[in-house]
C-alpha cells in the first residue's frame, strides 16, 4: 500500500520532531514546514499531501490563515494544534473546518491515533459502499456527496457527520452519542461542537437541511420527508 503522507507545520523543532518520529513508526511520510508561508509553498508545491497537522501560533503566517489559504482549494483533512483551554481558537477552528482539535500538551500517540482515524476513515470503504437519503447521495470512499446529482463541497467532519445522520435515519441520537460517533470517545469537547457542525451542515444542504430535525433538550433526529 502506498504510503500516505503528511504535512507536519511547527516552528518548534522539537515538536517537529516529536510528531515526525511518531509517525514514521507507523508507516507514514512526513514533510516538515517551519512556518506558515514554507507550509502553504510546500503544500502547494507537492499536491499529494493526505493530511495536515498545523499549529496556531508561527511566524510569517499564523495556522489560521494557513488553515484558510488551503481551504479555498481543498478539502484535506486538518489537524489544528492550539493553546489548552482557548475557547475562542477552538470555535475558530470550527468555523474554518477544522478536521479535528488538539489543545497543547498532548499525547502523540493520542495525535496519530487521530490521523490514523481519520485516514482509515476517508480511504478505508469499498468503492460500492453508496448511501443514499431522498435526493442525498454519499459515496463513502470517494468521500463525495451529491444532492440531486450536483456535488456538495463539505468539510471532513460534516462528511462523518452526514454519513452517521443518513447511517441512523430516522433514530433520535443525543449529543453525547454523536461526539462519541463521530468525534470518538477521547474528545474532550462540549455538546456545541455538535450545533455549530449542524449549523453549517444545514446550510449547504440547502434546503434538504431540514431533514436534520433538532429534538429540543436531547439531540437531531434526521428524517427524511
Amino acid at each position: 500500500m502506498e504510503r500516505l503522507k503528511i504535512l507536519v507545520v511547527d516552528d518548534e523543532s522539537r515538536m517537529r520532531k516529536l510528531v515526525r518520529d511518531f509517525l514514521v513508526k507507523k508507516e507514514f511520510d512526513v514533510v516538515e514546514a517551519e512556518d506558515g508561508a514554507q507550509a502553504i509553498d510546500i503544500f502547494f508545491e507537492q499536491k499529494d499531501i493526505a493530511l495536515v497537522i498545523l499549529d496556531v501560533m508561527m511566524p510569517k503566517m499564523d495556522g489560521w490563515q494557513v488553515c484558510r489559504e488551503i481551504r479555498a482549494y481543498s478539502t484535506v483533512p486538518i489537524i489544528m494544534l492550539t493553546a489548552k483551554g482557548d475557547e475562542r481558537d477552538e470555535l475558530l477552528g470550527f468555523d474554518l473546518e477544522v478536521d479535528e482539535y488538539i489543545s497543547k500538551p498532548f499525547s502523540p500517540k493520542i495525535l496519530v491515533a487521530r490521523v490514523e482515524a481519520i485516514l482509515r476513515r476517508t480511504s478505508g470503504f469499498s468503492a460500492d459502499d453508496i448511501l443514499r437519503a431522498g435526493s442525498i447521495e454519499i459515496n463513502k470512499a470517494a468521500h463525495e456527496v451529491t444532492i440531486d446529482g450536483k456535488s456538495v463541497e463539505l468539510s471532513f467532519k460534516e462528511f462523518e457527520l452526514l454519513t452517521y445522520f443518513v447511517e441512523n435515519q430516522g433514530i433520535a441520537l443525543s449529543r453525547e452519542k454523536i461526539l462519541n460517533s463521530v468525534w470518538n470517545y477521547d474528545y474532550f469537547g462540549d455538546a456545541r461542537t455538535i450545533d455549530t457542525h449542524v449549523k453549517k451542515l444545514r446550510s449547504k444542504l440547502g434546503d434538504k437541511g431540514d431533514y436534520i430535525r433538532t429534538i429540543w433538550g436531547m439531540g437531531y433526529k434526521f428524517e427524511v420527508e
